[in-house]
């Protein structure tokens, strides 16, 4: 029901004339031709110049002609692909979590590794500093019993 009024809400807005100033990043990927990196492009732009006309775009890298003449006009995106990139965006950013959720656990895995590996160097170098010092005990009663 939400997702319907969000999308009537985009439909009345586009049609209507939006607001480039202050529309939101789902009512300018409504817009046919203006994708997730244009939008971002805008939403930087309109904060340091004022987006009076849909024809101040044309100042926004990467817009051209065709998607001012598809803001004037109210193109907008087919309903059902705005849908599908919407619950796209929505597993990218679960998928995001779960990584994110994962590393950690990768991190702490890698960080016993490392502790164990540690333990395993000092454990080495323990045994090896103590047949050195009984080497060098041997040593020196040797010398001591040739003298």
């Amino acid at each position: 029901m939400l997702k319907k009024l969000i999308l009537l809400v985009l439909s009345v807005s586009v049609a209507f004339g939006l607001n480039f100033q202050t529309a939101s990043k789902e009512e300018l990927l409504s817009v046919k031709g203006i994708g997730k990196a244009k939008a971002e492009a805008i939403m930087k732009y309109r904060k340091t110049h004022k987006i009076k006309s849909a024809d101040d775009l044309l100042n926004v890298k990467g817009i051209g002609k065709n998607i001012v003449s598809n803001a004037k006009n109210g193109v907008t995106k087919n309903k059902k692909k705005m849908k599908n990139k919407a619950k796209g965006m929505k597993n990218k950013a679960k998928n995001k979590k779960d990584l994110n959720k994962n590393s950690k656990q990768v991190k702490k895995a890698k960080n016993k590794k490392n502790d164990a590996m540690k333990k395993a160097k000092n454990k080495k170098n323990k045994a090896k500093n103590k047949k050195n010092k009984a080497k060098n005990k041997l040593k020196n009663k040797s010398k001591n019993f040739k003298m």
